[in-house]
Protein backbone atom coordinates (compact mmCIF):
# COMPACT_ATOMS: atom_id res chain seq x y z
CA UNK A 1 0.00 0.00 0.00
CA UNK A 2 1.18 3.50 -0.83
CA UNK A 3 1.78 5.82 2.08
CA UNK A 4 -0.84 8.53 2.49
CA UNK A 5 0.58 12.04 2.65
CA UNK A 6 -0.80 14.10 5.54
CA UNK A 7 -0.77 17.12 3.19
CA UNK A 8 -3.76 15.66 1.30
CA UNK A 9 -6.00 16.68 4.22
CA UNK A 10 -4.71 19.43 6.51
CA UNK A 11 -8.02 20.13 8.25
CA UNK A 12 -7.31 17.72 11.07
CA UNK A 13 -3.85 18.97 12.08
CA UNK A 14 -2.37 22.09 13.68
CA UNK A 15 1.10 23.60 14.07
CA UNK A 16 2.73 25.83 16.70
CA UNK A 17 6.21 27.09 17.55
CA UNK A 18 6.25 28.11 21.20
CA UNK A 19 9.36 30.29 20.70
CA UNK A 20 7.44 32.73 18.48
CA UNK A 21 4.25 32.98 20.54
CA UNK A 22 5.35 35.75 22.98
CA UNK A 23 6.65 38.03 20.18
CA UNK A 24 3.95 37.62 17.53
CA UNK A 25 2.71 40.84 15.89
CA UNK A 26 1.35 41.91 12.48
CA UNK A 27 4.89 42.72 11.27
CA UNK A 28 6.41 39.26 11.80
CA UNK A 29 3.40 36.92 11.58
CA UNK A 30 4.18 36.08 7.94
CA UNK A 31 7.76 35.18 8.93
CA UNK A 32 6.32 32.95 11.64
CA UNK A 33 4.00 31.32 9.10
CA UNK A 34 6.90 30.70 6.66
CA UNK A 35 8.84 28.52 9.11
CA UNK A 36 10.18 25.33 7.50
CA UNK A 37 8.40 23.08 10.03
CA UNK A 38 4.99 24.56 9.16
CA UNK A 39 3.08 21.96 7.06
CA UNK A 40 0.69 24.64 5.72
CA UNK A 41 3.42 26.66 4.00
CA UNK A 42 4.21 26.08 0.29
CA UNK A 43 7.94 26.49 -0.46
CA UNK A 44 7.28 27.27 -4.14
CA UNK A 45 5.25 30.43 -3.38
CA UNK A 46 6.23 33.97 -4.34
CA UNK A 47 6.83 34.86 -0.67
CA UNK A 48 9.80 32.51 -0.64
CA UNK A 49 11.24 34.18 -3.77
CA UNK A 50 10.86 37.66 -2.27
CA UNK A 51 12.42 36.44 0.99
CA UNK A 52 15.45 34.95 -0.82
CA UNK A 53 15.96 38.16 -2.83
CA UNK A 54 15.47 40.26 0.31
CA UNK A 55 12.75 42.34 -1.30
CA UNK A 56 9.74 43.93 0.35
CA UNK A 57 6.28 42.34 0.27
CA UNK A 58 5.07 45.11 -2.07
CA UNK A 59 6.78 43.28 -4.94
CA UNK A 60 4.24 40.48 -4.66
CA UNK A 61 1.73 42.63 -6.56
CA UNK A 62 4.02 42.60 -9.58
CA UNK A 63 4.42 38.81 -9.63
CA UNK A 64 2.21 35.96 -10.83
CA UNK A 65 1.67 32.75 -8.85
CA UNK A 66 0.85 31.51 -5.33
CA UNK A 67 1.35 33.96 -2.47
CA UNK A 68 0.41 34.49 1.20
CA UNK A 69 -0.98 37.73 2.60
CA UNK A 70 -2.13 38.92 6.04
CA UNK A 71 -5.90 39.26 5.64
CA UNK A 72 -6.93 40.23 9.18
CA UNK A 73 -5.21 40.89 12.51
CA UNK A 74 -6.72 41.15 15.97
CA UNK A 75 -3.82 41.54 18.35
CA UNK A 76 -2.55 39.76 20.29
CA UNK A 77 -4.43 36.49 19.76
CA UNK A 78 -5.98 36.24 16.27
CA UNK A 79 -4.38 36.49 12.81
CA UNK A 80 -5.87 35.35 9.49
CA UNK A 81 -3.58 34.53 6.54
CA UNK A 82 -4.87 33.88 3.02
CA UNK A 83 -3.31 31.74 0.32
CA UNK A 84 -4.20 33.01 -3.15
CA UNK A 85 -3.32 32.69 -6.81
CA UNK A 86 -2.36 36.05 -8.28
CA UNK A 87 -3.27 36.56 -11.94
CA UNK A 88 -2.45 40.26 -12.25
CA UNK A 89 -1.77 43.24 -9.97
CA UNK A 90 -5.54 43.68 -9.53
CA UNK A 91 -6.82 40.10 -9.84
CA UNK A 92 -6.31 37.17 -7.46
CA UNK A 93 -8.12 33.89 -6.71
CA UNK A 94 -8.43 32.79 -3.04
CA UNK A 95 -7.26 29.21 -2.45
CA UNK A 96 -7.33 28.73 1.34
CA UNK A 97 -7.48 30.62 4.64
CA UNK A 98 -5.48 29.93 7.78
CA UNK A 99 -6.12 31.36 11.23
CA UNK A 100 -3.63 31.67 14.06
CA UNK A 101 -5.11 31.61 17.57
CA UNK A 102 -2.64 32.09 20.45
CA UNK A 103 0.18 30.98 18.15
CA UNK A 104 -1.54 27.77 16.96
CA UNK A 105 -2.08 27.56 13.19
CA UNK A 106 -5.21 25.89 11.76
CA UNK A 107 -6.59 25.62 8.25
CA UNK A 108 -10.11 27.03 7.83
CA UNK A 109 -12.47 24.50 6.20
CA UNK A 110 -14.11 25.33 2.89
CA UNK A 111 -17.88 25.37 2.36
CA UNK A 112 -17.99 21.93 0.75
CA UNK A 113 -16.11 20.37 3.65
CA UNK A 114 -18.43 22.02 6.19
CA UNK A 115 -21.57 20.76 4.41
CA UNK A 116 -20.09 17.27 4.04
CA UNK A 117 -19.15 17.15 7.73
CA UNK A 118 -22.60 18.32 8.85
CA UNK A 119 -24.33 15.81 6.56
CA UNK A 120 -22.09 13.00 7.80
CA UNK A 121 -22.80 13.90 11.43
CA UNK A 122 -26.56 13.96 10.76
CA UNK A 123 -26.48 10.61 8.95
CA UNK A 124 -24.40 9.09 11.74
CA UNK A 125 -26.88 10.30 14.35
CA UNK A 126 -29.85 8.91 12.40
CA UNK A 127 -28.09 5.58 11.87
CA UNK A 128 -27.26 5.35 15.56
CA UNK A 129 -30.90 6.05 16.43
CA UNK A 130 -32.09 3.29 14.07
CA UNK A 131 -29.54 0.83 15.47
CA UNK A 132 -30.65 1.55 19.04
CA UNK A 133 -34.31 1.25 18.07
CA UNK A 134 -33.66 -2.11 16.39
CA UNK A 135 -31.98 -3.39 19.56
CA UNK A 136 -35.31 -2.94 21.42
CA UNK A 137 -37.37 -4.72 18.76
CA UNK A 138 -38.43 -8.32 19.42
CA UNK A 139 -40.21 -10.85 17.22
CA UNK A 140 -41.90 -14.19 17.83
CA UNK A 141 -43.88 -16.20 15.26
CA UNK A 142 -46.87 -16.53 17.61
CA UNK A 143 -46.81 -12.97 19.02
CA UNK A 144 -45.42 -10.88 16.15
CA UNK A 145 -43.38 -7.73 16.78
CA UNK A 146 -43.18 -5.79 20.05
CA UNK A 147 -40.90 -3.35 21.87
CA UNK A 148 -38.80 -4.45 24.85
CA UNK A 149 -36.98 -1.56 26.53
CA UNK A 150 -34.21 -1.95 29.09
CA UNK A 151 -35.98 0.02 31.81
CA UNK A 152 -39.15 -2.05 31.33
CA UNK A 153 -37.71 -4.91 33.39
CA UNK A 154 -36.74 -2.51 36.18
CA UNK A 155 -40.25 -1.05 36.22
CA UNK A 156 -41.82 -4.49 36.37
CA UNK A 157 -39.54 -5.46 39.26
CA UNK A 158 -40.31 -2.23 41.13
CA UNK A 159 -44.08 -2.68 40.83
CA UNK A 160 -45.66 -4.44 43.85
CA UNK A 161 -46.95 -7.85 42.91
CA UNK A 162 -50.72 -8.08 43.37
CA UNK A 163 -52.38 -11.46 43.73
CA UNK A 164 -55.00 -12.16 41.13
CA UNK A 165 -58.46 -12.84 42.48
CA UNK A 166 -59.42 -16.43 41.92
CA UNK A 167 -62.80 -16.65 40.26
CA UNK A 168 -65.21 -19.34 41.59
CA UNK A 169 -65.79 -20.55 38.05
CA UNK A 170 -64.54 -19.92 34.58
CA UNK A 171 -66.49 -18.61 31.62
CA UNK A 172 -66.50 -22.07 30.04
CA UNK A 173 -67.91 -23.64 33.21
CA UNK A 174 -70.67 -21.04 33.50
CA UNK A 175 -71.65 -21.45 29.87
CA UNK A 176 -71.69 -25.23 30.20
CA UNK A 177 -73.92 -25.16 33.32
CA UNK A 178 -76.36 -22.77 31.65
CA UNK A 179 -76.58 -25.12 28.68
CA UNK A 180 -77.33 -28.10 30.93
CA UNK A 181 -80.01 -26.19 32.85
CA UNK A 182 -81.74 -25.16 29.64
CA UNK A 183 -81.64 -28.77 28.44
CA UNK A 184 -83.22 -30.03 31.67
CA UNK A 185 -85.88 -27.33 31.55
CA UNK A 186 -86.87 -28.31 28.01
CA UNK A 187 -87.14 -32.00 29.00
CA UNK A 188 -88.97 -31.42 32.28
CA UNK A 189 -90.99 -28.22 32.00
CA UNK A 190 -92.46 -26.92 35.28
CA UNK A 191 -96.26 -27.08 35.81
CA UNK A 192 -97.97 -23.79 36.53
CA UNK A 193 -101.55 -23.52 37.90
CA UNK A 194 -102.99 -20.16 37.01
CA UNK A 195 -106.57 -19.78 38.38
CA UNK A 196 -108.98 -17.50 36.64
CA UNK A 197 -109.90 -14.23 38.33
CA UNK A 198 -112.67 -14.79 40.91
CA UNK A 199 -112.00 -18.51 41.35
CA UNK A 200 -110.46 -20.18 44.37
CA UNK A 201 -106.88 -21.42 44.09
CA UNK A 202 -106.61 -25.04 43.03
CA UNK A 203 -104.91 -27.14 45.70
CA UNK A 204 -101.91 -29.06 44.45
CA UNK A 205 -102.32 -32.75 45.14
CA UNK A 206 -99.18 -34.45 46.39
CA UNK A 207 -99.20 -38.17 45.79
CA UNK A 208 -98.16 -40.13 48.84
CA UNK A 209 -96.67 -43.58 48.65
CA UNK A 210 -98.91 -46.33 50.27
CA UNK A 211 -97.70 -47.30 53.70
CA UNK A 212 -97.03 -51.03 54.25
CA UNK A 213 -99.41 -52.91 56.64
CA UNK A 214 -98.40 -53.16 60.26
CA UNK A 215 -98.28 -56.96 60.20
CA UNK A 216 -95.66 -56.93 57.45
CA UNK A 217 -93.56 -54.41 59.39
CA UNK A 218 -93.69 -56.55 62.54
CA UNK A 219 -92.71 -59.64 60.57
CA UNK A 220 -89.73 -57.80 59.04
CA UNK A 221 -88.61 -56.71 62.52
CA UNK A 222 -88.78 -60.28 63.83
CA UNK A 223 -86.65 -61.75 61.05
CA UNK A 224 -83.48 -59.74 61.76
CA UNK A 225 -83.88 -60.40 65.52
CA UNK A 226 -84.06 -64.15 64.90
CA UNK A 227 -81.04 -63.97 62.67
CA UNK A 228 -79.04 -62.21 65.38
CA UNK A 229 -80.10 -64.70 68.13
CA UNK A 230 -79.12 -67.80 66.09
CA UNK A 231 -75.81 -69.33 67.33
CA UNK A 232 -72.92 -68.78 65.06
CA UNK A 233 -71.16 -71.88 63.73
CA UNK A 234 -68.03 -72.79 65.70
CA UNK A 235 -64.89 -71.49 64.10
CA UNK A 236 -62.06 -73.90 63.37
CA UNK A 237 -58.94 -73.54 65.55
CA UNK A 238 -55.76 -72.52 63.79
CA UNK A 239 -53.56 -75.40 62.62
CA UNK A 240 -50.79 -76.49 64.98
CA UNK A 241 -47.28 -75.59 64.02
CA UNK A 242 -44.95 -78.52 63.68
CA UNK A 243 -41.21 -78.31 63.93
CA UNK A 244 -39.35 -78.99 60.71
CA UNK A 245 -37.02 -81.95 60.64
CA UNK A 246 -33.52 -81.00 59.62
Amino acid sequence: MAAVDFRDNLLGISWVDSGWVPILNPGNVLDYFSERSNPFYDRTCNNEVVKMQRLSLEHLNQMVGVEYILLHAQEPILYIIRKQQRQSPTQEIPLADYYIIAGVVYQAPDLGTVISSRALSAVHGIQSAFDEAMSYCRYHPSKGYWWHFKDQEEREKAKPKTKKKEEPSSLFQRHRVDTLLLDLRSKFPPTFYQPKPGEKPIPVEVKKEPEPPTEAVKQEEREPAAKSSAPAPPSKPPPEKRARLQ
